[in-house]
């Protein structure tokens, strides 16, 4: 039934992005043309091009989960309807720092700290607070292979942080991977993870994949599409977000940053869960 409901819904998606990059391509591509050209000839500063060129570069990495790139988002999401006119405003806060531990390895740790303000998402209750904290490490080689692939897997535990009936008050661990590939202004890949509970109030059993496609759009752009999907294997529940967004690397003063705007549909949720949702990120970028 999940797979019935997913291809109809990003067959339509793809189909639009694929619009979208064809009347993209051909300015942003003369634009390229002309600035390599004549770096002075559409900003009339010849730091115009280096400045965009740098944005290009940023905003491919952030594309990447797993770059060598610092960065910190605060991703704010809105959801609405659950059961009984409920909704939730939930601000995951998840710094990604690589480190390197060799000459030929990056050891990728990425956090995500919920704080949630949420209505009749649980019956009758209004609740406010953190949630259960996600920690992720990857190990990953810092050059992709000779088929350009790049990977990274690694281990992701759940941290039961959450109070006022926001977290699971369990521990997990489980297994995560990510495979990506990066050819011109494409972004493909997946991130995948599996939790399991090690004793708790919680009987936890939890799969997450996320599919992504990202297309470069020049001067720091990029549209994309993705699904943050989770299948409950106790209660046999998909949740199923199919998520478009459109974002742009900037500076603000001396800061680099990366926002991102967004707007998501639920294919597939369980009884009482979210039908939509909308989204903006703030990224504090901190390139090497």
């Amino acid at each position: 039934m999940y797979m019935k409901r997913l291809l109809p819904t990003l067959g339509p998606a793809i189909l639009l992005m694929a619009a979208s990059f064809a009347s993209a391509d051909e300015p942003a591509n003369a634009g390229d043309r002309s600035a390599a050209a004549s770096p002075t000839a559409k900003s009339g500063t010849a730091a115009a091009a280096p400045a965009a060129k740098n944005a290009d570069q940023l905003a491919k990495q952030l594309s990447n989960p797993i770059s060598s790139l610092i960065s910190v988002p605060f991703q704010y999401n809105y959801s609405r309807t659950y059961g009984d006119n409920g909704y939730r405003n939930l601000l995951n806060i998840q710094p990604v720092v690589p480190i390197s531990i060799s000459e030929d390895w990056n050891l990728i740790s990425r956090t995500i700290v919920p704080v949630i303000q949420q209505k009749n998402v649980q019956p009758n209750r209004t609740q406010f607070g953190l949630g259960d904290t996600s920690q992720s490490f990857w190990l990953s080689p810092k050059k992709p292979t000779s088929s350009g692939l790049i990977w990274g897997v690694g281990a992701v535990g759940l941290l039961p942080t959450g109070y006022d009936g926001l977290g699971a008050d369990t521990w997990a661990f489980g297994p995560t991977v990510v495979v990506l590939k990066q050819t011109g202004p494409w972004t493909y890949g997946f991130l995948a993870n599996q939790l399991w509970d090690t004793g708790g109030p919680a009987n936890i059993s939890s799969m997450y994949i996320q599919p992504f496609l990202a297309k470069a759009l020049g001067k720091g752009r990029t549209l994309s599409i993705n699904s943050e999907s989770t299948y409950n294997w106790k209660t046999k529940d998909w949740t199923v977000p199919i998520n478009l967004a459109y974002s742009k690397v900037s500076k603000w003063g001396d800061q680099m940053v990366s926002n991102q705007f967004g707007a998501g549909w639920y294919a597939e949720s369980p009884a009482g869960g979210a039908d939509w949702q909308l989204r903006y990120t703030l990224t504090l970028l901190f390139p090497k």
